[in-house]
């Protein structure tokens, strides 16, 4: 049994004694510490809340549900739902905060309380750092009988989502619906299965191939979307000879597609080509994350915007697209971030404005790909004993290659002229993360493995 207590929320593997996993005493413990926080904070007694299709979720939803009525704060329940749309709902609703039952792409013993702030955003380092403060202090108290939360189901989100989506100036519906797409999609059982084939047909696509649109959240598959998860839609893509495929993650704030002939898109080449789109038609700067691909960058620059990274995290990359007032940016993982919509990963938003882009093009989505620079990312880990000193190993790192551009926003990366490396510490476990991007694999994997060597050797010195 796993239990993560983090300053973003709480996760953990369902079951087992109360500490260890994430059971019931737990999911009441931090959701008490959750809203107390929201009302000290904002003084306002609304919580939204919404969650994805795994199958703990109904049980976990009903402990969270309770609880914040104990609280005396009343809960706006959106139900199945997704983590964009629970933040769009929550300034929409003037709420004090958000939580999305989710453990995103984990598999289905997992899940997860993800925690926004009242604008919508998931909440800060320091906010996140006074909630567990809270929890483990149990620094909370229950209301009297009168005081009690009620409790508003609401399921006008789904069409409130996508009407904002529609009503974006770079959405074109007409070229979407002229460009007679077929698209196959996979939404691994959760709330994607609604929530995709309604924006779909929003946008005036008339033949869809759905695949696990049922959300019963009993994943068929690893839901993270990966390629070596994505075989069965890749089959169906030829098969039905569809123009492209989509996937969706279960809480749909990760995108990726599948090109015509079934080979991938590329997950890191998603916020790429959006952001090649939105940067086209209104000039501006974009963010991603330290460990993203290089494209992102070449794609700004030729288009005369400036890129800039931000450490791991959404909350790091909102809060770096702010400082910079990016118009686009997201991690490479799949996430689309959007500010005019909203600072959040969003892949509702993101097919959106893919298609539009696809259809004014006029071409298919394996040349589209092919338009954008070709790199290739290696990613590596190695295991050290978890007394090992990882900030003093990655000093030493950086010394032997202070010749080159290094950041420490975010474990380090050292850039060379053409590739890139990024070591990072693992927030659970005691390994270092090491991935490597060059313009081929074979340049990508001996730059990783030159950089293991590297740590192998300061290893046996100390």
């Amino acid at each position: 049994m796993t239990l993560i207590k983090s300053i973003s929320g709480i996760r953990g593997t369902i079951g087992g004694k109360a500490g260890d996993g994430l059971t019931p005493i737990d999911i009441v413990k931090f959701t008490a510490a959750y809203g107390s926080w929201v009302v000290n904070k904002t003084q306002n007694k609304k919580i939204v809340l919404g969650r994805d299709a795994r199958i703990s979720g109904e049980m976990v939803n009903n402990l969270v549900i309770g609880t914040l009525q104990g609280l005396g704060i009343e809960v706006i329940d959106l139900g199945l739902s997704t983590t964009p749309t629970v933040e769009i709902a929550v300034p929409m609703e003037q709420a004090g905060g958000g939580i999305i039952l989710t453990a995103s792409h984990n598999p289905k013993q997992w899940n997860a309380l993800k925690l926004l702030n009242e604008k919508g955003e998931f909440i800060s380092d320091a906010d996140g750092k006074e909630v567990l403060e809270i929890a483990e202090a149990a620094d909370f108290a229950f209301a009297d009988v009168n005081e009690l939360g009620k409790v508003v189901s609401n399921d006008t989100y789904l069409q409130k989502h996508i009407d904002a989506i529609l009503a974006l100036p770079l959405v074109d519906v007409e070229v979407i619906k002229k460009a007679n797409f077929k698209i196959a999609i996979d939404c691994v059982n959760s709330s994607g299965g609604i929530f995709i084939p309604a924006l779909l047909k929003a946008l005036g696509v008339e033949t869809v191939y759905e695949l696990y649109c049922e959300p019963n959240g009993e994943f068929p598959h690893n839901p993270e979307p990966l390629p070596e998860n994505l075989t069965e839609i890749a089959k169906v893509v030829q098969a039905k000879r569809a123009d492209l495929g989509i996937v969706v993650d279960p809480d749909v704030d990760r995108l990726c597609f599948v090109n015509e002939d079934g080979t991938m898109f590329g997950e890191e080449y998603t916020l790429v080509a959006v952001a090649d789109y939105i940067l086209k038609n209104t000039p501006g700067n974009a963010v991603s994350n330290l460990s993203s691909t290089r494209a992102l960058r070449d794609v700004t620059e030729k288009a005369g915007g400036q890129y800039n990274a931000a450490a791991v995290g959404e909350v790091n990359v909102v809060n770096q697209m702010k400082a910079t007032n990016a118009i686009i940016g997201g991690e490479g993982n799949g996430g689309i971030i959007y500010p005019e919509l909203h600072y959040g990963r969003d892949a509702l938003v993101g097919i959106a404005l893919f298609l539009t882009h696809l259809a004014k093009e006029g071409t298919t989505i394996s040349r589209l790909r092919s338009t954008y620079p070709a790199y290739h990312i290696s990613k590596n880990k190695i295991t050290l004993t978890p007394e090992m000193d990882i900030d003093a190993l990655l000093i030493k790192v950086q010394e032997k290659y202070k010749d080159e551009k290094t950041s420490t926003i975010d474990g380090l990366k050292i850039d060379f002229a053409n590739e890139w490396v990024h070591l990072r510490r693992s927030n659970t476990e005691p390994i270092i993360r090491i991935y490597s991007e060059a313009e081929n694999e074979t340049v990508a994997e001996n730059l990783a493995k030159k950089i293991i060597s590297d740590i192998k050797e300061i290893l046996q010195l100390n």
